[in-house]
């Protein structure tokens, strides 16, 4: 027996029991305790110095899950505009759209799927970096890192 769930909310969090009846033991039951999270977006804040190399990591809490199982983006963005940077998907090597002009050559997939940029530029300070990982089409989780950029 199962019990689907549509449309999940966070109101559906609680715990939910299963009984029958059987013959000739009487009645089975369990019990399973359902929490729902909401979707929540990570924040983090990076400093780096000029010219040196960065490496934002992806999700910076997932030490046990291996995001090589699942799609991912990498994209920039800036005054309400986000670039993609990087596609990766489990069977395939990294997408990268070097159509950017301010990022080009500057970006790579790194171990762990962190980002890595190098060399950092002045006007890599204040962006917004953000990854985007799809676990199932319903369940997605993402992080986003500003970087500061700070001078010798």
């Amino acid at each position: 027996w199962a019990l689907h769930l549509k449309n999940v909310t966070v109101s559906l969090s609680g715990q939910y029991e299963c009984s029958f009846a059987t013959y000739p033991y009487g009645t089975k039951a369990a019990k399973i305790q359902l929490i729902v999270k909401a979707e929540e977006e990570q924040h983090y804040v990076k400093e780096v110095r000029l010219n040196q190399t960065l490496g934002i990591p992806c999700l910076e809490d997932t030490t046990s899950e291996n995001l090589s199982n699942y799609s991912l983006k990498w994209l920039v963005g800036e005054n309400g505009k986000k670039e993609e940077l990087v596609t990766k998907e489990p069977c395939c090597p990294a997408v990268y759209r070097n159509g950017s002009t301010l990022y080009g050559q500057r970006v790579h997939l790194g171990v762990n799927n962190t980002l890595k940029i190098s060399p950092t530029k002045i006007t890599d300070d204040g962006r917004v970096f953000s990854c985007r990982v799809v676990y199932h089409p319903e369940r997605v989780r993402k992080s986003s890192t500003t970087v500061r950029v700070f001078g010798k």
